[in-house]
C-alpha cells in the first residue's frame, strides 16, 4: 500500500511515545510505501485536492533522534493516487484544522480514502460528544454564561473547568468547595464569555488514573492506558507529567466502550481514544488519538498492529 501520513513536524516527534511513529514502524515493516506532509501543503488546485508529499523511509530505532527518518524531495501528489490518507495533525482545532478536513472532504469525493472520515472529525467535539451517552458520563455543563457556571458549582461543589479546544490536559482547573478564584477562572477560559466552556463534576477516582481506550474499526483494544496524576496534580495527562500504567479494561470500562465502538465506527471514525475516569466517560478523543507505544510495551499487545490490520482491511 502507499499511506500518507499528515502530522506535525517528525522532527517534533518524541519516539518513545508517539502513536503515528508506531503506525509508521508497523507499516513500513509489512513492506508498505510510506509519505508525508503536513496539513499546511493541503492544496486545491485544477480541481482536484493535492499536496506537496515525500516519500519517507525510517531508520531504525537505535539511530539518533535527529536521524530516524530520511524524507525524499518532495512532489506535488492528488490524494486519491494514494491508498490510505492518515490524518494526525494534533489539535488545537482551529480554522486552518477545519479547513484541512474540507480539503479531506474534498479529496474523498475524489477517490482518497482517508482516516479518520473528515467529516466525522468535523462534526465530533471531543468534549461535547459525551452528551449523546448520558448513561456514562457524570454531570456535566457547557456554557458561557458565568451565572450558570456559579450555578453548578453551587450544587456540586467540586468541579472541573476546561476549554472546549484543549488537549494534554491544558487549561484544565479544579475547584473546590471554597470557590477560591472561581469567577477569574472562568473570565479568564471564557475570555469575558466570549467562549463557551465545559463545567464537570470532580471524579475523585481520578487519581486512580485516567484511563485512555482506544477503539480501532469498531473493535475494543483489551488494555487501558490509566494515566496517572502525580503529587500536587489532578491531570493525568502524559503530557501534564502523568504516569501511564497499562491495565485490562474492567466491567464498566468493557461496556462504555462496547457501546460506543459500533456507533462511532458506523459513523467513519476508524481511530477512537476514550478517557473514562472511575466509572464516568469524560472525552471521546477523535482527532489524534495515543497511548499505542505504552499499552504495547507494558502489556505486550500490539497496538499498531491490531491498527495496520484493520486499515489493510478495510481498503481492499
Amino acid at each position: 500500500m502507499r499511506i500518507l501520513f499528515i502530522t506535525d513536524p517528525l522532527a517534533h516527534f518524541k519516539l518513545a511515545k508517539d502513536s503515528t511513529y508506531a503506525m509508521m514502524v508497523e507499516s513500513a515493516t509489512r513492506g508498505h510505501h510510506l509519505f508525508f506532509c503536513e496539513a499546511a501543503a493541503l492544496t486545491l488546485i485544477d480541481n482536484t485536492v493535492k499536496a506537496e508529499v515525500s516519500s519517507l523511509t525510517l531508520a531504525s530505532e537505535q539511530h539518533t533522534h535527529a536521524s530516524w527518518y530520511t524524507l525524499a524531495q518532495a512532489q506535488q501528489t492528488a490524494l486519491r493516487d494514494f491508498d490510505a490518507v492518515i490524518m494526525r495533525k494534533d489539535p488545537p482545532f482551529d480554522i486552518e484544522y477545519v479547513t484541512a478536513t474540507w480539503l479531506l472532504s474534498c479529496a474523498q469525493t475524489q477517490g482518497a480514502n482517508v482516516f479518520n472520515h473528515p467529516d466525522a472529525i468535523r462534526a465530533h467535539s471531543e468534549k461535547i460528544a459525551i452528551a449523546e451517552f448520558p448513561q456514562f458520563i457524570a454531570p456535566t455543563l457547557v456554557t458561557r454564561d458565568i451565572k450558570h457556571i456559579q450555578s453548578f458549582h453551587r450544587q456540586y461543589q467540586d468541579i472541573i473547568i476546561k476549554p472546549l479546544d484543549g488537549m494534554g490536559g491544558m487549561g484544565v482547573f479544579r475547584i473546590g468547595a471554597d470557590g477560591l478564584n472561581l469567577n477569574a477562572i472562568i473570565e479568564t477560559l471564557g475570555e469575558q464569555g466570549q467562549r463557551s466552556l465545559m463545567a464537570q463534576r470532580f471524579i475523585p477516582e481520578i487519581q486512580a488514573g485516567d484511563k485512555r481506550i482506544l477503539l480501532i474499526a469498531g473493535q475494543v483494544v483489551p488494555f487501558a492506558l490509566a494515566r496517572i496524576p502525580q503529587a500536587g496534580e489532578i491531570r493525568g495527562n502524559l503530557a501534564a507529567g502523568g504516569i501511564g500504567q497499562a491495565q485490562p479494561l474492567s466491567p464498566r470500562d468493557h461496556a462504555i466502550a462496547q457501546a460506543l465502538a459500533p456507533i462511532l465506527w458506523q459513523r467513519g471514525l476508524f481511530l477512537v481514544g476514550l478517557d473514562i475516569i472511575g466509572e464516568y466517560l469524560t472525552e471521546i478523543n477523535v482527532t489524534s488519538p495515543t497511548c499505542f507505544r505504552e499499552i504495547t510495551e507494558q502489556t505486550g499487545f500490539n497496538v499498531a498492529a491490531m491498527f495496520i490490520d484493520a486499515l489493510e482491511r478495510a481498503i481492499i
